[in-house]
């Protein structure tokens, strides 16, 4: 099968058999999309649709290309995707891009999900309590980055201690903890988002790092942020592989 046949089938699996309103306008600029996102990059590596959406979510977000969040809201429940899932994808955003942008994300989601006619509120995934949300976050980022946060946090100027206190209890505590997503399903979907971010040369690499602790090994990032170059570009999809390649060098 060539692309153009693999991108057709793949389109009408996640959209249904409905035709891209671009083909009015734009026919041209549609089948170079179409034929390399559904065509191409869908089909390279060692990631399932499920994977691919979440992704997919978590950059849309990241990007705030809120209409195309929509439709692939849709996609991901074409992919199998639950509520739980795609919410919880979109939640993993907020530490990283700020709480107004995960907002209008949200509101997105919750659109796709009254016209499927899905409740809302989903059900709680929070399994913290404010008692033990910077204890237990605290827990899950000496799994994921070793004893390197223990040093951060006792080299941290008195000024800044709250900052990695923040760390521990809002961005660890309050999402990684959640359930709905595995943590190595959260990490990649981090190493995604910060990667589209630009400009996070330093978290980058260190989410590779996390990645591979967690267990996530060369092969799926490479294949992660190779899924995230159509909706992110050429040059933040470098610059991550670069950072991919100094953390984890070829050779191992």
């Amino acid at each position: 099968m060539d692309r153009i046949e693999k991108s057709k089938q793949k389109y009408r699996q996640l959209f249904g058999n409905g035709v891209p309103s671009a083909y009015a306008s734009d026919p041209d600029f549609q089948d170079i999309l179409s034929r390399f996102i559904f065509g191409e990059v869908f089909y390279q590596g060692n990631l399932d649709d499920k994977q691919r959406e979440l992704i997919t979510l978590a950059v849309l977000t990241t990007n705030q290309t809120l209409p195309q969040l929509k439709a692939h809201v849709i996609a991901a429940l074409n992919a199998q995707l639950t509520p739980v899932e795609i919410k919880e994808a979109v939640y993993q955003c907020a530490p990283y891009i700020g709480f107004p942008k995960t907002l209008n994300a949200i509101n997105e989601v919750n659109e796709v999900f009254k016209a499927k006619n899905i409740a809302l509120p989903i059900e709680s995934q929070k399994t913290v309590d404010e008692d033990n949300r910077c204890e237990r976050g605290l827990a899950v980022q000496v799994e994921i980055f070793g004893e390197i946060i223990a040093k951060m946090r006792e080299a941290a100027p008195a000024n800044q201690k709250h900052i990695q206190d923040y760390l521990s209890a809002f961005c660890f505590g309050d999402f990684y903890t959640r359930g709905g997503l595995n943590l190595k399903t959260r990490e990649l979907l981090t190493l995604c988002i910060v990667s589209s971010l630009g400009g996070a040369k330093g978290q980058v690499k260190a989410h590779v790092q996390g990645n591979k602790n967690v267990g996530n090994d060369k092969e799926t990032l490479i294949t992660a942020i190779t899924h995230c170059l159509p909706y992110i570009g050429f040059p933040r999809t470098l610059n991550a592989l670069a950072c991919i390649n100094e953390i984890i060098p070829e050779q191992e």
